[in-house]
């Protein structure tokens, strides 16, 4: 194993990888230690999620690993994210009775026990055989809302069954409004009561190192996916997805770059389902959705995966809730991997956190058990951090309860 290791940094120094720093910084990464002398043989033993990571990382394949983990470009904007969070620091204050700790939240009439969601994955067999169903019963478990991909490997009604209870719908938009109405509507008639609409992919996305880890992997995709569960396929080749069958998806992308704000009265004319806008991440955005009539906004840069912004989502979350004004529902992701990042964001006055790489690093390791284990233990992160910053609710989780250093670069 010392062997693999120093191989793996030697590799990662040598000038093949010169022009290719986010490959050479996930070699580096899978060389640490914790990633290979001591990945965990248990959901159980994990301590954060970050063993989940570790474990992930050594049962995928190259392409699945590279698909799930890569961003655009250098892979800056998903580092900014998890650096972002150390521009702001916790108040923490004594002599408040936290005995009784209420992290519960509520969006659009309906109670969810922990403010932590499961955010839309595609492809989530590639991770593990049962994929969405194994994370809907996770979810179920710990009463946390689910958003399923658009790009799901199980169909809405299989999840949805699953589970027990409704989801909420993540939509590609895809470039043609008959097959867009035709989703919105399957989504309503499975019993979805909000419908999530990606919008930070207007024309694409480089993902360069996805490229690359497909290079590494030299087995044949269609032996294992037959091609409907293709994580490394083009993004556009979606006819075999479950939840575009019976579509001719011929010439057709899952993205449109010629949408306007008429998109969102559209939709809403169109269906039942409340209206979330997901991929903004300004302020002048934000009061845009609020007057073209959107229900509520998701803060998200798709994970660094979308456009190389270099700013973490965290950083983005104040401005757009100002641009809010109180008037819709905000929740964020990207880089949430601690309890006090979550914190972070709720204090600023997000209604929920989503998270995505932890709880697919879960789910690759040990399925609905590994999903359990992640939502657990930041769960419990969370819980303590309201506890030392005197928040017995999400109420008393205020601006006050942080510090914005003024840090940045």
């Amino acid at each position: 194993m010392s062997n693999r290791r120093a191989f793996l940094k030697f590799l990662a120094g040598t000038p093949l990888l010169a022009a290719a720093p986010s490959l050479a910084h996930a070699l580096v990464q899978s060389s640490n230690p914790q990633t290979i002398d001591s990945v965990i043989a248990s959901a159980a033993e994990a301590i954060n999620v970050f063993d989940f990571e570790a474990a992930a990382r050594k049962v995928l394949p190259p392409a699945h690993w590279g698909y799930m983990a890569g961003g655009v470009d250098d892979d800056g904007t998903i580092r900014a994210n998890r650096e972002a969070f150390s521009h702001y620091q916790l108040r923490a204050r004594v002599f408040v009775d936290v005995s009784k700790i209420d992290m519960s939240t509520e969006l659009f009439g309906t109670k969810w026990d922990i403010p932590i969601v499961l955010a839309p994955v595609g492809s989530q067999k590639a991770f593990h055989p049962q994929g969405e169903v194994a994370a809907a019963r996770a979810a179920q478990s710990k009463k946390a809302l689910q958003i399923l991909s658009t790009q799901s490997s199980t169909a809405v009604e299989d999840v949805i069954g699953a589970r027990g209870a409704p989801i909420w719908y993540q939509l590609y938009t895809t470039n043609s409004w008959d097959i867009t109405q035709r989703l919105v509507k399957r989504a309503e008639r499975a019993g979805c009561p909000v419908v999530a609409v990606t919008l930070d992919l207007p024309n694409g996305r480089n993902s360069e190192t996805q490229a690359r880890f497909q290079k590494l992997d030299t087995r044949v995709c269609a032996n294992c996916h037959g091609g409907g569960d293709r994580p490394n396929a083009d993004p556009t080749g979606s006819s075999t997805k479950p939840m575009f069958s019976g579509v001719d998806m011929a010439g057709i992308g899952l993205t449109s770059p010629s949408l306007t704000w008429d998109f969102v009265r559209r939709l809403k004319d169109v269906t039942t389902m409340k209206v979330v806008l997901k991929g903004l991440q300004t302020g002048e955005d934000a009061a845009l959705a609020v007057q073209n009539g959107a229900d509520g906004i998701i803060v998200s840069n798709h994970g660094g995966r979308s456009a190389e912004t270099l700013r973490g989502t965290i950083d983005c979350l104040p401005d757009v809730i100002r641009g809010t004004a109180g008037r819709i529902p905000v929740i964020v992701d990207g880089g949430f991997r601690r309890g006090t990042d979550i914190f972070k964001a709720l204090a600023m006055g997000a209604r929920g956190v989503a998270i995505g790489r932890p709880y697919i690093w879960g789910l690759a390791s040990f399925g609905q058990t590994g999903v359990e284990r992640v939502l657990d233990i930041l769960t419990r992160e969370l819980t303590l951090a309201m506890g030392q910053c005197g928040a017995r609710s999400l109420k008393e989780m205020t601006p006050a309860s942080i510090i914005d250093t003024g840090r940045r670069g």
